[in-house]
């Protein structure tokens, strides 16, 4: 059985690490056949790594249907990893992706959600309940027999991504303090990225009888961090692994997007999805950890936010104030 992989958006952190991890890791390596890597700006250092390690950088073109349908016949793509891009017009461009997907024959798809998006409403967090569209369009095609795309399905529904605090690196480095807009007591479980490219990799080279391997197929994953956070609680995790004291700031969500806009070099879409998340920590809506999925594909423990901040610690450790020289 073959495993042609097609990633999108692989330029993103998500879809390099995913690909990165399926072609240097051995375990993954040797049940796969080719990585094709689709990619909305090809001129991303990313891409040239990615060439390096042996994937095909095939670049995606919004609005050419007809050519993605070609491209993927022709790279011999049955297995799909959908990663919505961080792009204003996301739900367009992956609803056009799983289309062609649809048309190629592709028999195995995995799409990366995002957790909350169930909690989400439409009117106070669009950005989020996109990707309740989005997981509409995949799993629908389940119950057509007339399309393959769907026939193996699975989706993980990936937290809030753990490196998204690194955002806010430049006030804990020159003021030791977290500020975050997710209010005084409410908490959420943020998820280390790596981890969620570990369960997609496992995912993508797993295989079974019917596509992806049983275990997997047809799973809907909810992946979040393994321990719930209130602000306080992630000041304290990032202390221990800078080994200086820090303290978290409950900001309002006009500072944040202050912040956001004069420090993040992100989409605007993900700014909007940021501040969405936040609202919804705040509305108490984020109170839960689900770690059985992680366990479950991986048989591994996913990242604690201690172990989270010690790999980052050089990013967020304040910056001693250089002594006066008085002498003379």
């Amino acid at each position: 059985m073959t495993r042609n992989i097609c990633i999108t958006a692989s330029e993103g952190q998500t879809g390099f690490l995913i690909a990165e991890l399926l072609l240097k890791e051995s375990k993954f390596a040797k049940r796969i056949d080719s990585i094709t890597s689709l990619v909305l700006d090809p001129t991303n250092p990313k891409c040239t790594e990615l060439e390096s390690l042996g994937a095909k950088i095939v670049p995606h073109h919004p609005g050419r249907e007809r050519q993605m349908v070609k491209t993927l016949k022709e790279v011999g793509c049955d297995t799909i990893c959908v990663i919505p891009p961080a792009h204003k017009d996301k739900v367009d461009i992956t609803i056009e992706l799983c289309e062609a997907a649809k048309k190629a024959k592709v028999q195995n798809v995995l799409l990366i959600s995002a957790a909350g998006c169930d909690y989400a409403e439409r009117k106070k967090q669009p950005r989020l309940r996109e990707f309740i569209d989005i997981e509409n369009i995949v799993l629908s095609s389940k119950g057509d027999p007339s399309v393959e795309l769907g026939h193996s399905p699975c989706v993980i529904r990936a937290g809030f991504y753990a490196e998204n605090l690194l955002l806010y690196s430049q006030q804990a480095q020159l003021n030791g303090i977290l500020p975050l807009p997710i209010g005084e007591n409410h908490k959420f479980a943020p998820v280390a990225l790596g981890d969620i490219a570990y369960v997609a990799a496992c995912v993508l080279a797993g295989k079974g009888k019917h596509g992806f391997d049983d275990r997997h197929r047809g799973q809907m994953m909810i992946v979040t961090g393994p321990m719930l956070c209130a602000g306080k609680e992630l000041a304290e995790a990032a202390s221990q692994a800078v080994g200086q004291k820090m303290e978290f700031e409950n900001i309002s969500e006009r500072e944040a997007k202050r912040i956001l806009k004069a420090q993040a070099d992100i989409d605007d879409s993900e700014k909007e999805y940021l501040l969405e998340y936040y609202s919804l920590v705040r509305e108490g809506k984020t109170n839960y950890v689900v770690t059985t999925a992680f366990h479950d594909v991986t048989g591994e423990q996913p990242t604690q936010p201690s172990e989270f901040f010690r790999m980052y610690s050089h990013e967020l450790r304040p910056k001693k104030k250089a002594k006066t020289d008085n002498s003379t």
